[in-house]
C-alpha cells in the first residue's frame, strides 16, 4: 500500500531536492555558500518588501545569468509554485512553463497572499537544507 506524503513533507522533499542539485553541480562552492546565503535571507525580504518585489530583487541580482545564483533560487520557486505546490492547478493549469512574477501579478491579492504564504512555508525547509548541505565551513551563519 502507498503511503501519501503530507504537504510540509512534499515541501521538504523538494527543497532537499533542489539543494542536493546545486551541491552537485559541477565548479565553484562559493556559488552554494552564497545561494545558502540568498535562501537565508529571502523571508525577511519578502516580509519587508513583499513577494513581488523580493521576486524582482532577485532577477535583477542576477542580471539574465542563468548560472547565478540568484536566478537559481528564483527559478527553484517557481518550479515549485508553478508546477509542483497545491497552488499550481489554479497558477498555472496546463503546467506551462511561465514566468513567476508575471503569473503572481496577473491574480487577485486572495492568490497573491496564498502564494506568497506558500512560498514561505516552501522557504522554510529551503533554508534549512541550504544551510546544512551548502554553507561552508567559516562562512557566516545565519
Amino acid at each position: 500500500m502507498e503511503r501519501q506524503r503530507t504537504l510540509d513533507q512534499e515541501r521538504a522533499a523538494d527543497a532537499l531536492e533542489k539543494v542536493l542539485q546545486i551541491k552537485n553541480r559541477p565548479g565553484n562552492q562559493q556559488k552554494g555558500d552564497d545561494y545558502a546565503s540568498y535562501v537565508t535571507s529571502l523571508p525577511a525580504n519578502i516580509l519587508v518588501n513583499g513577494l513581488g518585489q523580493a521576486l524582482a530583487q532577485l532577477l535583477a541580482a542576477a542580471k539574465q545569468k542563468t548560472e547565478d545564483p540568484h536566478f537559481w533560487l528564483y527559478d527553484n520557486l517557481k518550479d515549485w509554485i508553478l508546477h509542483k505546490s497545491p497552488l499550481a492547478n489554479k497558477l498555472n493549469p496546463n503546467r506551462e512553463d511561465k514566468d513567476l512574477l508575471q503569473v503572481i501579478m496577473e491574480h487577485d491579492r486572495r492568490t497573491y497572499q496564498h502564494t506568497q504564504a506558500e512560498t514561505m512555508a516552501w522557504l522554510e525547509w529551503h533554508k534549512k537544507l541550504a544551510t546544512a548541505y551548502l554553507k561552508q565551513p567559516g562562512s557566516e551563519q545565519s
